[in-house]
């Protein structure tokens, strides 16, 4: 049988003198040309590459014309929002400047017209080591109340340990029971639309972040440099609590009077950071105040000292302006009859 060469295969034949292999330490007879110099400072590319087109999205935009645009305008615009939302504020813990003590103090709340609608008392005193214990009462002409207790620590920085806040009566849109402790980080949230409504009962687990202030933002206002703006953070009860971010911000001083004698006060105004999208919806629902900011006067030079503070007690409800009172003897009936003649 005759074998057969396959198509396209090359023939090999027998050389019977072939050619000894060339000595390896012999040089190149045909050696390869040494590169060329790379210039030293070469031209800039004359024509340079052009990244090509996505083409779904270039296909899509060109097909859909003037709507495709304006679409992905909105869209831009959604996420820029989205991201003004998503991003947090910077907030950290503050210093203890003025270490906090005993207190007894009175306050007297009035309405932006000036009339007396209730009276206040602030208590404080130290617990166990370093941990404080102070509540705020107000107790309103219509019978309305506002019972607010914090405990806090000041060890190097003031730190919220635990929470209750309980408001009730007609002054309070919404009669609320809040507590929440930072060591077991067990929240409850008791809340009722109006005098009326039903009551909603929410308890579930919270951590609190190192600079929450409830019930502290006067305080801790006092322990700011002169002139020095801070961000720190309080719990909305909305009944779940959410983080809000609180600016404190030092404007101008306004004269006060002291006894025959006058003084300076700074002016703070605490503003909320809500976000762009949840204060413009919340304006439009009613939801929120148009003008949502709270002010606050404080004596910042030596030892700082509360003057006056102007706001709502509670989201919605009235503005209302709170001042320090000194008790006062009654005068005697002799006194009288002296201080008449």
């Amino acid at each position: 049988m005759l074998a057969t060469r396959p198509r396209g295969q090359a023939i090999m034949k027998w050389n019977p003198n072939p050619e000894p292999d060339p000595d390896p330490l012999s040089p190149d007879p045909n050696p390869l040309p040494s590169p060329k110099p790379p210039i030293p400072n070469p031209p800039p590319y004359p024509n340079p590459p052009v990244r090509p087109p996505i083409p779904q999205l270039v296909g899509w935009t060109h097909r859909r014309g003037t709507a495709s645009h304006a679409l992905l305008l909105c869209l831009a615009v959604l996420m820029v929002l989205a991201v003004l939302i998503a991003t947090p504020v910077a907030a950290g813990p503050v210093s203890v400047r003025f270490s906090e003590g005993v207190t007894h103090g009175f306050l007297l709340v009035r309405s932006l017209a000036g009339d007396i609608v209730g009276h206040g008392e602030i208590t404080q005193m130290v617990s166990e080591g370093d941990l404080l214990e102070s509540q705020l009462v107000f107790r309103f002409k219509d019978g309305s109340l506002h019972d607010e207790k914090v405990a806090f620590s000041q060890q190097r920085v003031f730190t919220l340990i635990t929470y209750r806040l309980v408001q009730r009566g007609p002054s309070f849109p919404e009669q609320l029971d809040v507590s929440i402790d930072r060591g077991s980080a067990q929240y409850m949230v008791r809340s009722q639309r109006g005098t009326q409504g039903k009551e909603d009962v929410q308890s579930g687990q919270f951590d609190l972040p190192k600079d929450v202030y409830n019930g502290m933002l006067i305080m801790v206002s006092k322990n700011l440099p002169k002139g020095a703006d801070e961000t720190v953070s309080v719990l909305a009860f909305t009944p779940a609590p959410q983080v809000v971010p609180v600016q404190l911000h030092a404007i101008e001083e306004q004269s006060i009077q002291l006894g025959d004698r006058s003084g300076k006060a700074t002016q703070f105004v605490f503003t909320p950071q809500l976000g762009m999208i949840q204060e413009w919806l919340g304006t439009i629902t009613g939801k929120l105040p148009a003008e949502f900011h709270y002010d606050c006067w404080i004596m910042v030079d030596g030892i700082p000292s509360f003057v006056q503070y102007e706001g709502p007690l509670q989201l919605l409800g009235p503005i209302l302006r709170i001042e320090l009172v000194s008790p006062r003897l009654h005068a005697k009936a002799d006194e009288k009859n002296v201080s008449l003649k």
